[in-house]
């Protein structure tokens, strides 16, 4: 055989073997395609929203049940007041895709997926990256820069690792989402005035009655929306503000706190009489609601706690004095029909998107200033992870070319017998170089998809 048939030979042996292994370690290192989809506040009416929210007790095994779906390898779900995002890391080239969500959705969820599929956003690979910073931001709320929304991707996180659904994919994408949030919160003001769901609400109740003083208000619920709501409440001047929770012992807990803040606020009021904060037990609900002007709810419940009946009830009992409801609960606490009730006045959490468009206003440098730092991160995500995938390749592709380089010394020695010293050092420095230029293409490939 000639030297350049056996060079020929050579070419064709180290060429896919070197090929399998770049197959073998891109195959290993990169987790499959990023895909995020869902719905939010402006593309699914509350109807929807409500239908596809998960109870935080479910979490984890709607989570679980998403990760069995074909393709799925890593999954976490968001769902708050305001949206529900499936994220994804998916088997590349899966076929299912968007069918297999649909299927899940409908069969979890018990929707048809004509009813879903309308409102339903999806981004993949970089896109999906920037909503995802976007959302961690507060970017993407209703209420731009509130402060609860990354807490809440915090929490979501945290049960899809516990339920074992996080790894190498998702994990570092989640924690690069936390950093970023965390920047735009030190180098913006956007979260400066610190609104939130909340605080709308209670802005709202203001411009109903004008002042909040005098006023009687019933929290609902004794969650962490509730605490804010209360805060915001007591500094818009109310003074008795009841509670009621299916757990007594966390109503009393609220209610604790809210009499020490309203003891502050009115402690050189000599006119401040029959102020504080009461807990009305949750089965004396419907019978003691009347007594408020105002009824802020924010439960789990998995249905309305107040209906259509409980509505010309209330009514009566406080001789159609008007009565105004704030749901900032996703699903209703409260049943849209009782707005058909004369005297009774409903509010959603939909309803709360035109106050808080003023706060967007407001806050447009700030979130242009963000924007551009969330811009910048996803570029920065996006070299690394190019990088991350291209190395492993790159190694596996030496090594494989090393090996096969020893073997063909060694087939070399046996035939041309005993070597010296400086005879080996030349024959192995030679097939380095050889090589080293025979991978130097696909190297050089390699490196400009992690530039």
């Amino acid at each position: 055989m000639s030297q350049n048939q056996h060079q020929g030979q050579r070419l064709t042996i180290v060429k896919p073997a070197a090929e399998a292994a770049l197959e073998r370690a891109a195959g290993a290192e990169v987790q499959g395609t990023l895909v995020l989809v869902g719905v939010n506040h402006t593309t699914a009416p509350i109807e929807v929203r409500e239908r596809l929210s998960i109870p935080a007790a479910r979490l984890k095994d709607a989570v679980r049940s998403l990760t069995q779906q074909p393709g799925v390898r890593e999954a976490m779900i968001v769902s708050t007041c305001n949206r529900v995002e499936f994220v994804t890391r998916r088997e590349t080239g899966d076929a299912e895709g968007d069918t297999g969500l649909l299927r899940f959705l409908h069969e979890y969820f018990a929707i048809p997926a004509e009813t879903v599929e309308p409102h339903l956003y999806e981004y993949r690979e970089r896109e999906a990256v920037r909503h995802l910073f976007r959302v961690a931001s507060s970017l993407d709320s209703m209420v731009v820069g509130e402060p609860q929304i990354l807490g809440q991707l915090k929490e979501a996180y945290s049960v899809a690792r516990e339920a074992g659904c996080v790894a190498g994919g998702l994990e570092p994408l989640l924690q690069r989402a936390f950093s970023v949030a965390k920047r735009v919160r030190t180098e913006t003001l956007i979260g400066s005035s610190s609104v939130s769901i909340a605080s709308v609400a209670v802005e709202l109740a203001g411009k109903i009655f004008g002042s909040l003083e005098g006023k009687t208000v019933l929290l609902v619920g004794a969650g962490k929306m509730s605490e804010l709501a209360a805060r915001h409440l007591i500094q818009h001047g109310a003074t008795t503000i009841l509670v009621a929770n299916r757990t007594q012992e966390r109503a009393a807990q609220i209610a604790g706190q809210i009499a020490r803040q309203i003891s502050m606020q009115i402690a050189n009021d000599a006119t401040a009489i029959g102020c504080g904060a009461e807990v009305i037990p949750f089965d004396r609900l419907h019978e003691q609601a009347g007594r408020a002007d105002i009824v802020i709810t924010s439960t789990g419940a998995d249905q309305h706690i107040f209906t259509r009946a409980h509505g010309q009830q209330l009514l009566d009992q406080r001789r159609h004095r008007p009565m105004f409801f704030i749901d900032i609960a996703v699903p209703r606490d409260v049943d849209p029909r009782m707005n058909e009730v004369e005297g009774c006045f409903v509010y959603d959490i939909d309803d709360l998107q035109q106050v808080a468009a003023a706060h967007l206003a407001d806050r447009g440098r700030e979130s242009a200033a963000a924007e551009k730092i969330v811009a910048a991160e996803v570029e920065r995500y996006h070299e690394h992870m190019q990088t991350r995938e291209a190395v492993p390749a790159i190694v596996a592709l030496q090594q494989n070319a090393e090996e096969l380089r020893r073997a063909e010394l060694a087939r070399a020695a046996k035939r041309l017998g005993p070597l010296t010293v400086e005879q080996q050092e030349a024959l192995d420095a030679l097939t380095r170089s050889l090589t080293a230029k025979l991978l130097h293409a696909q190297i050089v490939e390699l490196r400009k998809k992690g530039e």
